[in-house]
């Protein structure tokens, strides 16, 4: 049988925001100590007054609690209720000691005149005319947000993506709801289609209407090109999308026709008669790479003309180092092809071989642009080269206000020679925006380590290339002298061989080791110990700065999500916090972007530190590689603790110190080019920590997963 409990909510002690459940302490009147409640809440607020039905449960590790059933919130009546409410943070431009300050003021009636004279806040020391609009925009949203707010949480929606809704479409959210719940999965970052699929059944959508289904094909095909696909044949297509909606074939088969026919998608039969789906951009994309790398190959040679033969001579002249047989063979072609691709692992000498390249053409004047995916390839690119290189999104000038990058086939990039390092992470989608601003008469190289993960994007671009056989490729394959001393580039090496890596008797002076340890806990503890203790007294690295934990999940006790909350703790005891969901980002957190805000100039896997939080404007500043970004505390699902990063997220970059749980747990993704691009990030110094058994499996797992393209095809 039910009760009704009543209360002021003393504390939040755990909110999740991605199903609303949280866990409050409630001064209960009449009850010594605050009594814990626990349930879905719309939006808690420490402060406000919360009249509750439910039952009294015991749990078997934190005793009775009161299990919210419904619950309807009050404006807090008592002072210290509102001093609680007003500086918890809902109202943007107050905050702790704003709100004692206006309770001190005005009293009993400090909510009263924020709703009917909130001029009034100007007689109040520190708020000017400025910070009142700000405070009067705040209150008048959260009024309306609390009427969205009840209306999605009571449709499934988990308080932080109640906000988001109501930020993108204000006060038409619970119309667009009501009218098409899917279009939020398109409209909003974070809200896929499952959450709102839950949210169509609250309202009564059946199952087998044409809305859903139609976005469950759309929903699929977006989920197999995070997988990395650009295209999937038909009838596998429609059995996924089969045991995601679990409705009749007709009806998927009706809605794939139908996106075909509002240009959603496309459907393309090979000479084989198989049949292959794409999302539109994909398959535009795709062509459009096919065509230009064509164009490129076929069209004439910038002006500058360099004679190949005496080119090569005089560089040898130039070098402190001889040059090995596949380097000669790769500046014969650099300074006599249009197109060209350099593979290579580490160790066998791709800078020497740009620098050449550089040298060169900087002889003969050339314009010259050095490019590659990520900031910190292009930073180690300039280092590496001494001459200004760019990331992609930089080099193709990204505009906001023109929906999409500056340079393009009318306004292409102002060169002769453009050399892009680290090619293989190159998805199909940005390849396509860089090919586009490449001028038909320039020479254009790609340099990259063809045995990695390939591109996070869907696409298999660098290698779909080279398979394509209408390019010429130099794969590098002589270890130099320097970097067979290494044990990192031995090791590679090996572990590509399918060898198992050199860790017997290793050396103090030795830059690889293995840890072994059995148990994930053990493990788990074991890297904690290395980043805090045993690396930083040992090799004198900075625990935040030059060490990298890398693993091969997010999940799991040695999974990305585990191993950042257990590193923060030991590394970074701030009290600057604040808390989003079940994370708590803290002042001086090593944080990485997971997705391209271009607003922002800030891309996925770029890595910062954070540098101050507001509480009252409710914004955090981010330091990323010299540039200062600030976020609204909204848009913080955008980034995620980098203490430890996944083995994909890392590529592009190059750390210090590089820590590996290499554990059977993570079986599913233990493969031999995910361990072999995780030992390549390492620059002096390659921990493992594990069991030789799960490091064995990865090594003889070479099954790296097919990926659907059709650009190795097209190139032919």
């Amino acid at each position: 049988m039910s009760t009704t409990l009543s209360g002021q909510l003393e504390r939040i002690t755990f909110a999740s925001e991605d199903t609303g459940f949280s866990v409050c302490k409630v001064k209960v009147k009449g009850e010594r100590n605050p009594v814990t409640a626990v349930g879905h809440l719309p939006s808690p607020t420490p402060g406000e007054y919360l009249i509750m039905e439910g039952q009294w449960t015991r749990h078997p590790k934190f005793g009775a609690q009161f299990q919210i059933e419904s619950c309807r919130s009050v404006a807090p009546a008592t002072r210290a209720g509102m001093i609680k409410y007003l500086g918890s943070g809902l109202i943007k431009g107050i905050g702790p000691v704003m709100a004692k300050r206006i309770v001190e003021k005005f009293g009993d009636k400090s909510l009263d005149m924020i709703d009917q004279d909130i001029k009034r806040l100007t007689d109040i020391e520190g708020i000017g005319a400025k910070r009142v609009g700000m405070i009067q925009n705040a209150w008048a949203e959260q009024k309306e947000i609390r009427e969205v707010m009840v209306f999605l949480q009571s449709h499934g929606v988990s308080p932080g993506f109640a906000a988001k809704i109501f930020k993108h479409y204000g006060q038409d959210s619970i119309h667009i709801v009501k009218e098409n719940p899917y279009q939020l999965a398109e409209d909003i970052y974070g809200i896929g289609f499952l959450s709102a699929d839950k949210i169509a059944q609250h309202l009564g959508i059946p199952a087998t209407s044409g809305m859903r289904v139609g976005a469950g094909v759309l929903y699929v095909l977006h989920q197999l090109s995070d997988d990395g696909h650009v295209c999937y044949p038909f009838d596998e297509l429609t059995d996924k999308i089969h045991d995601v909606l679990d409705v009749p074939g007709p009806l998927i088969q009706n809605a794939i026709l139908a996106a075909k026919k509002e240009n959603k998608i496309t459907i393309e039969t090979t000479d084989s008669g198989k049949q292959l789906v794409f999302l539109s951009k994909f398959y535009f994309c795709e062509n459009e790479i096919a065509i230009r790398l064509n164009t490129l190959k076929a069209f004439e040679r910038t002006d500058i003309e360099i004679n190949s033969e005496k080119a090569v001579e005089w560089i040898k002249g130039e070098l402190p180092i001889e040059l090995a047989e596949k380097q000669v063979e790769a500046l014969h072609m650099a300074t006599s092809e249009k197109v060209l691709v350099i593979t290579g692992g580490p160790g066998t000498g791709k800078t020497t071989l740009i620098n050449a390249v550089i040298k060169i053409y900087k002889k003969k004047n050339a314009r010259i642009l050095l490019a590659a995916p990520t900031g910190r390839a292009a930073k180690r690119m300039s280092e590496a080269t001494r001459h200004h290189a760019l990331t992609i999104h930089r080099l193709l000038e990204y505009s906001m206000g023109e929906q999409g990058f500056k340079k393009n086939r009318e306004n292409p990039l102002n060169c002769d020679l453009l050399v892009i390092d680290e090619a293989s992470m190159i998805d199909t989608v940005l390849m396509h925006h860089l090919l586009k601003a490449v001028p038909d008469q320039a020479v254009f190289i790609m340099v990259g380590d063809v045995n990695q993960l390939p591109s996070v994007g869907a696409g298999n671009v660098l290698n779909d290339i080279i398979c394509s056989a209408q390019f010429p490729v130099v794969r590098l394959d002589t270890i130099f002298r320097q970097a067979k001393r290494s044990l990192i580039v031995v090791n590679a090496h090996r572990i590509h061989e399918g060898k198992f890596p050199y860790i017997a008797n290793q050396k103090k002076n030795s830059n690889f080791f293995f840890i072994q340890k059995e148990e994930p806990e053990e493990v788990l503890s074991t890297v904690l110990d290395l980043v805090q203790n045993r690396v930083p007294e040992r090799f004198g690295y900075d625990p935040v700065d030059d060490i990298q934990v890398l693993t091969p999940m997010h999940r799991g006790v040695v999974g990305a999500g585990n191993l950042n909350h257990e590193l923060q703790q030991i590394l970074n005891q701030s009290n600057e916090k604040v808390t989003r969901g079940p994370r708590e980002f803290r002042k001086s957190d090593k944080v990485m972007q997971i997705r391209n805000n271009y607003d922002k100039g800030t891309f996925n896997g770029d890595i910062g530190r954070i540098e101050r939080i507001d509480p009252v404007d409710q914004v955090i500043g981010i330091r990323f590689d010299h540039r200062d970004v600030e976020y609204d505390f909204s848009q913080m699902d955008e980034i995620v603790h980098a203490y430890a990063v996944s083995v994909h997220k890392s590529q592009g970059s190059e750390y210090p110190a590089v820590i590996i749980p290499v554990v059977t747990q993570h079986y599913m993704l233990l493969q031999r080019n995910l361990i072999y691009t995780a030992i390549t990030r390492g620059k002096r110094l390659v921990i493992l920590v594990g069991t030789k058994k799960a490091l064995a499996i990865a090594i003889n797992t070479v099954k790296a997963m097919e990926r659907h393209t059709r650009l190795c095809e097209r190139l032919q």
